[in-house]
């Protein structure tokens, strides 16, 4: 489908303007990542790929858990102050949101804006299944909503839709998936956000504050193993898509908290000697006992980080957030002009 063309589809999709500028991740570029990342030294795969359907679901069940208090810190804010960030944003016409899963955070924030005629909510995300069920639910529940989901990844979405839209733009980045990037790409990420916005523009983003190390390692090392699920379904999805033979009893989750960098590292940890077949690439991919696949880093940072991050990418917070035990941040970043 071209850019920018509508997807037409049945019952609550007829509400949709649908943009598809992807598919879920194709097995191409798994492939050609597992490739590259299990043949040199520190093996390593993306964390892109973690996102399959039962990433998806095993990612929502982690929101929910005791340990992983970002879901709950991010809601209470926005529960709290939605009213008043919807009031420094008066004359936005458009809500775009980058990685926005199942959306149900931002809906406290779409009631807020309930009130303002003609507003747009473009939800961007490679998930087709998670974009469908989010606009689902909000069609029922908001049904005064233009929406123009985008399947795409960050990048793509985005730049369609500032192409299309007019209006002043609020962008949002929730969950704290700042954190996923490495610092220097979070500050590229976002100057090339910046560099496309309107000085009526602004943009919200989640981040995860710096903390102890406990608290930390605790939220990516759930004590019910879902998050050891989750991170070992990559090795399913390679076993699945590219004809491997993972033995999944033979790996184990591993999280540790670098306090250096403030990042949060997760590995699959293979617990014995052994050789791995992976027969869509013809490769044959050994493991010595003890031996790590890094598969994500999940960086905190300290507010003054985030003042130099928001300077480095020409952008000024504006207003920023907390929620009552100051584990979590919502910032309101506005370019500099």
């Amino acid at each position: 489908m071209p850019s920018g063309a509508v997807k037409h589809c049945p019952q609550h999709r007829e509400r949709a303007r649908w943009i598809e500028l992807a598919s879920d991740t194709s097995q191409l570029e798994l492939s050609d990542a597992v490739r590259a990342g299990l043949t040199k030294p520190g093996k390593t795969l993306p964390s892109q790929f973690f996102y399959d359907a039962e990433g998806s679901r095993l990612f929502e069940a982690i929101c929910d858990l005791p340990e992983y208090y970002l879901t709950r810190a991010e809601a209470e804010i926005l529960d709290r102050f939605a009213p008043d960030l919807a009031a420094r944003v008066p004359d936005v016409h458009t809500i775009i949101e980058l990685g926005s899963g199942s959306s149900v955070k931002t809906e406290t924030l779409l009631r807020a804006f309930e009130d303002r005629p003609g507003l747009c909510y473009a939800p961007i995300d490679v998930s087709e299944s998670a974009l469908e069920q989010s606009i689902a639910r909000i069609s029922e529940t908001h049904s005064e909503l233009e929406l123009r989901p985008a399947i795409a990844e960050y990048e793509a979405g985005f730049a369609e839709l500032r192409r299309l839209e007019h209006g002043p733009t609020l962008t949002l980045w929730l969950g704290s998936s700042i954190g996923n990037l490495e610092k220097p790409a979070a500050v590229g990420f976002l100057r090339a956000i910046q560099s496309d916005m309107r000085e009526t523009d602004r943009l919200l983003v989640g981040i995860d504050l710096r903390k102890d190390r406990g608290t930390l390692e605790a939220a990516y090392n759930d004590a019910q193993g879902v998050t050891a699920r989750f991170n070992l379904n990559l090795l399913s999805r390679i076993n699945r898509e590219l004809a491997a033979n993972f033995d999944l009893s033979s790996f184990r989750h591993v999280v540790q908290y670098d306090e250096d960098s403030g990042s949060v590292q997760s590995f699959v940890e293979s617990q014995v000697t052994q050789t791995v077949a992976i027969d869509a690439l013809d490769l044959e991919v050994a493991f010595e006992t003890g031996e790590r696949i890094h598969t994500e880093d999940s960086h905190k940072y300290s507010i003054g980080e985030i003042d130099q991050l928001a300077a480095d990418a020409g952008l000024r917070v504006e207003e920023r957030y907390f929620d009552l035990e100051r584990r979590f941040a919502l910032n309101l970043f506005a370019p500099i002009r």
